[in-house]
């Protein structure tokens, strides 16, 4: 990566958090739909860049809200999950294009940014609440509370990403 790159991450980074701690961590729709938008770093982190560095900031960023949520490390755990899963979830989204690194994510078709955006939010929202829930008595809840928050989750990331393409 070339420093204004390292830089523009730095940037979307702290960002990110703040929006989320300060804005988003505060709307709690009908007791289960919270929109969780941080994930647009995990999302959107250069396809070229490595993928240590990507996990241990995955860490920090799902730490950083943890740690003003006073969540006990629930979205630390979801955020290194899906860093983890990223490569493989890039493959089977994206497929051959992946493997030759020809892809951009905000020029692929939609049905490939879909589904790539859908499953990262998806498994995301499905260990972060099975952590803060913990128990199996309460599954229709966490499924619930990934569905629709998932879906408001995946809404918000594509109107973010719609709103800061550039235009060409």
């Amino acid at each position: 990566m070339n420093n204004s790159a390292i830089l523009t991450n730095i940037l979307r980074f702290i960002a990110l958090v703040l929006l989320q701690v300060l804005l988003l961590n505060h709307i709690n729709f009908l007791g289960y739909v919270n929109p969780y938008l941080y994930l647009l770093f995990i999302i959107s982190f250069p396809l070229d860049g490595n993928r240590s560095l990507l996990i241990f900031l995955s860490f920090l960023l799902g730490l950083s809200v943890d740690f003003f949520a006073d969540s006990g490390g629930v979205h630390a755990a979801a955020s290194v999950f899906i860093a983890y899963l990223r490569s493989p979830i890039l493959k089977f989204s994206f497929g051959v294009s992946y493997e030759y690194n020809m892809i951009k994510i905000n020029k692929a078709p939609l049905i490939e940014r879909l589904t790539y955006i859908s499953l990262m939010v998806l498994l995301h929202h499905l260990i972060l609440f099975t952590l803060e829930v913990f128990s199996l008595s309460h599954t229709l809840l966490i499924l619930k509370s990934t569905l629709f928050s998932g879906i408001f989750s995946i809404l918000l990331i594509f109107c973010t990403l719609l709103l800061f393409s550039r235009k060409t």
